[in-house]
Order: structure tokens, then sequence, then C-alpha cells
């Protein structure tokens, strides 16, 4: 099933600029070939549910190589008996 997720970065004791351990984590979601959309405080992913929890965890993964002794990951995920879409969240806006 497809499911939803928006996961918000937030570097703590980072060594570099926090924003580049952003970008580093978008380009991780831009490749994964999930589809998403980059909003001001979140990034929201759509996809098969393994999918998005791998995501999530080479997230947490890189984020951790790159200087950042710590890190919070603020994770929402909305799932159910079917999949689900942006499009069906969105259809009426």
């Amino acid at each position: 099933m497809k499911i939803n997720a928006a996961i918000q970065l937030l570097p703590i004791g980072a060594k570099e600029n926090k924003y580049e351990l952003i970008d580093k984590a978008i380009a991780l979601i831009q490749t994964s070939g999930l589809n998403y959309k980059v909003c001001p405080f979140e990034t929201v992913i759509e996809g098969n549910s393994d999918a998005v929890y791998k995501l999530i965890h080479n997230i947490q993964t890189e984020t951790l190589k790159h200087d950042c002794s710590e890190l919070l990951i603020n994770i929402k995920i909305h799932a159910a008996t079917r999949d689900l879409s942006f499009s069906e969240k969105l259809e009426k806006y």
C-alpha cells in the first residue's frame, strides 16, 4: 500500500551548514524515485511503505555521516487499508 509521510529534519550539533545537510537529505529524496513535495518546514513523500521507511533510514544514516553528531527527525505518517495519494487530499484546492 502507498502511504504518505511528512519528514522534517533538524540537524543538531552539525559542524557544517545545517541547510547543506537538509539539501543532502532532499537530494536523497529526489533520487529515491518516490513522489514528493518540498515545503518550507517539511518534505512530504508518497510511496510504498517499505520504500518510505528505507528512505527515512537512509536520511538518518547519511546525515549522521556528515559531521552531524545528533539530529531530530519529525515524521508524520498517514497509512490506510488502501493506497493514499497527494491528489485525493488536494483535489478540492
